[in-house]
C-alpha cells in the first residue's frame, strides 16, 4: 500500500484532474477462486470488523444499507432488495463471503449487486470511476471480518 504521502498526492490528482495517474493507483490484488470462494485474504493485515461497520452503514462508500438490511438499529434506512445481513456470518464463511464482495456474478449472474473490486469487465461506470474497484483489499478484508461476527 503507498505511504500517506503518496496517498495525499493521488488525492489531490484526482480532484484537480479527475484521475489518477496508473502509476500511483494501487493495483488489484490477484486472488483465485475454488470451491465457491475466495480462501486467501486480500492482505497480511487482518480484517477490522469495527472499521468494517462503519464501511456498512457508510451511504457514500459502501453503500451496502442502500440495499440490504443489517442489524444496526440506530440506521434509520436499510434496504429490503437484497438478503439480511443479520446471522450472514452463521449462514457463509469467510471465503464465501469475499467471493460475494469482490464479484458477486460469479454466484449469481443476474444480482444487481455491484462487484466491489473490479475494474473490468463492468458495465456503466462514471468516468471519475474507471479503473478504481469500490473498495479496496483492505477495505474487502475489513467489511468480512465485520460480516462474519454477525451471528
Amino acid at each position: 500500500m503507498p505511504d500517506r504521502t503518496t496517498r495525499v498526492l493521488a488525492a489531490v490528482l484526482f480532484v484537480v484532474f479527475g484521475t489518477i495517474p496508473p502509476a500511483m493507483a494501487d493495483p488489484l490484488v490477484a486472488f483465485r477462486v475454488t470451491d465457491g470462494g475466495i480462501a486467501q485474504p486480500l492482505t497480511a493485515q487482518p480484517g477490522d470488523p469495527v472499521h468494517g461497520r462503519a464501511l456498512v452503514a457508510d451511504p457514500d462508500h459502501g453503500g451496502c444499507l442502500s440495499c440490504h438490511a443489517a442489524p444496526m438499529p440506530e440506521e434509520d434506512f436499510q434496504g429490503q432488495v437484497g438478503p439480511n445481513l443479520a446471522g450472514v456470518g452463521d449462514r457463509l464463511g469467510p471465503a464465501q463471503l469475499r467471493l460475494r464482495l469482490i464479484d458477486p456474478k460469479r454466484i449469481n449472474p443476474t444480482t444487481v449487486m455491484p462487484a466491489f473490486y473490479r475494474t473490468e469487465g463492468l458495465h456503466r461506470v462514471a468516468k471519475a470511476f474507471e479503473g478504481k474497484p469500490i473498495l479496496t483489499a483492505q477495505e474487502i478484508e475489513d467489511v468480512v471480518a465485520y460480516l462474519v461476527s454477525l451471528h
